[in-house]
Order: structure tokens, then sequence, then C-alpha cells
């Protein structure tokens, strides 16, 4: 009897073996995590939870500032151009408004001369990594390939030396994307508010973008939104107006990290 508990026992063992070899990935995914959090309401900001909190913690992570100052922080995810960037540009310009734009290499090479508008207009790069793939599957190596190559073709186009700023695809990492992220001089940026607003046929109208925004808007909210969207270009105007009148100030994501390193802003 126990020659045949010891056969099968073997038989289970390579079997997990031969998968683990083929199918590598699905091991792998055990460690990956979504980014997901629990929106702000009635001013509260929002909560990742203590599991994430503590994670992003850990490697100086950021997905939301001081939550005693009403200061917003608005990035982008730019993957490709839908035609309402730089109706996005004018109204940043016309506020007087920072923004950081989180880019693919698809759009650095298909949508260059606003990316070059966006470094003129005094608004940050961020790398959105350079073909958008699953981070959190890649090896070390193909990780800071996805970086590097990104910060070369920048440089390449604009004179720009690097990024500093990174957001994984579909916020999907893990522990060892943070942590080689940080060997390679990256910080991880995620956020605190957001919508379904990537789907660039999908139009629900300019009031569904500017709801969304200030009943989610919080004191160091770290907002996401995608510039494939025409409601939300359509609804950037008011909602800043709106939320400087309800005493909120814009920063950028410098100022989020000097303050997130102690450093006292005025």
């Amino acid at each position: 009897m126990w020659k045949h508990h010891l056969y099968g026992v073997l038989l289970i063992s390579c079997i997990v073996l031969i998968s683990f070899v083929i199918f590598p990935s699905t091991f792998a995914q055990a460690d990956e995590y979504h980014w997901g959090f629990k929106r702000s309401t009635n001013n509260e900001p929002a909560e990742a939870g203590a599991k994430l909190d503590a994670t992003l913690e850990k490697y100086g992570a950021i997905y939301k500032g001081n939550p005693e100052k009403k200061i917003a922080y608005l990035t982008f995810d730019n993957g490709y151009e839908n035609g309402f960037t730089e109706s996005i540009l004018d109204t940043l310009a016309a506020e007087k408004v920072p923004a950081t734009f989180f880019l693919t290499g698809h759009y650095l090479t298909s949508a260059t001369d606003l990316v070059k508008r966006m470094i003129n207009d005094g608004h940050i790069i961020g790398n959105h990594s350079y073909g958008h793939p699953n981070m959190a599957r890649l090896t070390t190596n193909q990780m800071v390939d996805e970086w590097q190559k990104f910060d070369k073709k920048l440089n390449e186009l604009t004179g720009i030396k690097r990024t500093y700023y990174t957001r994984p695809p579909e916020g999907i990492f893990s522990e060892q994307v943070l942590k080689v992220g940080n060997d390679y001089g990256y910080r991880h940026i995620f956020w605190s508010v957001a919508f379904k607003d990537w789907l660039k046929d999908e139009r629900r109208g300019y009031k569904y973008a500017y709801d969304a925004l200030m009943q989610q808007l919080h004191p160091g909210a770290v907002i996401l939104m995608h510039t494939v969207a025409q409601d939300n270009a359509e609804a950037l105007p008011k909602f800043i107006k709106d939320a400087k009148a309800a005493g909120y100030t814009f920063a950028s994501l410098d100022d989020l990290v000097l303050e997130f390193e102690g450093v006292v802003l005025p």
C-alpha cells in the first residue's frame, strides 16, 4: 500500500515540476497585485487597505497625498492619440495647472509633437512602459528594458535624459516590480481617483466625467484620467474651476514626492 502511495506522490511531484517548466507564469500570478481602492466619498481620502498600503510604503510608491491639505495632482495615461490631448493641454495652460503624462513607446513615436508640447508647457513625462505589458510577469531584465527603452526613445525625440516616475500598465504589479523600479531610479505612482474612461468610442457626455471627478475629489487626490476620452477633455475646464472654487489647488508630482519625503512645502 505504501508503495502505491509513494508512486502517487512521485507522479504528482513530476506533474507539478513539468507544469512549472512549461507554464511558469501560472505560478508567478500568485505574486501579482491588481491596483484597487475604496473610492472617496464625502471628501474622505480613498483607501487601498492595510496590505497594499504597507507594500507601497515599503518601496516608496505613492497613490495619494496629505489628507489634511486640499491639494490635487492631475495625471493622464496616454497609450495612443485620439484627438483630445491638445484640448486638455489648452485647458491646463489656461488654468495654469501642472500635470504628469504617463506615456507608452507608441505614443512617443506617434504623437511626438504633442509630447514636445507637454514638455514645453512644463508638464512631467511619466514612464508607462514602452510596450504596455503585464510588468508582473516579466523577468528583471525585461522590466528594466521596458523602462529604459522608453527613456532612450524619449531622449532621442526630445532631449529629456530619462523619467523618474513610472506607472504599471493596467495597475498590475508585484513587489519585484516595485523593488526593481527602485533599484533603477523609478518611483511608482498609482492613483486615488479614477473611473471608466479608457474606451475611446464610449461617449457618456461631459457630465459623466465631471460628476465622477467631483464625487471622488478629496485632499491629496492623485487623479487618473485617460486622454482618449472626449468626455474628459470637455469636463476638465469646469472641473478645475469648480475644484478651485471649493478651495483646492493643483500641484505636480514633484511637489507630492517632496511632501512624501517630509519636505515642508509653502
